[in-house]
């Protein structure tokens, strides 16, 4: 019997809650996106410090540059544009400020890419898998697959960027720095601010990419030479 899901579900997020959910084998777990580093260095050391790092993380770094280069595969899934979805997942690939985050999100989109195959295939991401040089953004694999299935731009977006920010979360509870209620606490904290991100980013194009976090950047290259570590990035 096929079990692979069909295109066109009747545009109902449900799905967005499994491949954004813990149990989706992507291997999120194995990445801190730099915080094991900035946990370290004592740049974060209490539910207030990383509430502040992620909070930035949304306004000026990766996790806003993702909901754009999200929302721009999104759409050129959906107008069957296939070389501007190869190109956004290049620009996503070359955009990785160091080793570790071009590992960070070429792993988990590929890994991505082969989970949704198996149980969710779509047009978008039959095409990404024949990506000229075989590497896949994770924020294009979503993108692709939440656009092949017909479901809604804005929810896409706020799941991806709340699954992103719980994932750090939930890395910096292994780490140490905050307890499972602070961890709770600052997701709260943090909806207004991942709702702005997706209104922001809905309408952004390519070229309204653009970051700051330097900070961010900088703990994820020291983190390619932390001598004790837990995470891959």
């Amino acid at each position: 019997m096929d079990t692979t899901a069909t295109e066109g579900d009747g545009n109902s997020p449900l799905p967005l809650l499994i491949w954004l959910s813990p149990g989706f084998p992507v291997g999120a777990f194995a990445y801190s996106h730099g915080l094991e580093w900035a946990v370290e260095a004592g740049d974060i050391v209490d539910a207030r410090s990383l509430e502040a790092w992620l909070a930035d993380l949304m306004e000026f770094g990766a996790l806003r540059s993702d909901a754009v280069l999200f929302s721009a595969a999104f759409r050129s899934a959906a107008a069957a544009d296939w070389p501007a979805l190869i190109e956004a997942n290049a620009l996503a690939v070359a955009l990785s400020p160091s080793a570790e985050r071009r590992l960070e999100t070429t792993a988990q989109g590929r890994a991505f890419v082969a989970a949704a195959r198996a149980a969710w295939d779509c047009e978008p991401l039959r095409r990404l898998d024949h990506a000229p040089d075989g590497r896949t953004a994770y924020p294009i694999a979503v993108a692709a697959a939440a656009s092949g299935h017909g479901l809604p731009l804005g929810a896409s977006l706020e799941a991806f960027a709340l699954a992103q920010a719980a994932n750090l979360v939930s890395a910096a509870l292994r780490l140490g720095p905050i307890g499972q209620t602070d961890g709770q606490k600052i997701l709260a904290a943090l909806l207004a601010s991942i709702r702005a991100l997706a209104r922001a980013a809905y309408g952004a194009s390519l070229a309204d990419l653009g970051g700051a976090a330097f900070r961010s950047d900088i703990a994820a290259m020291r983190h390619e030479s932390q001598y004790s570590r837990l995470f891959r990035s």
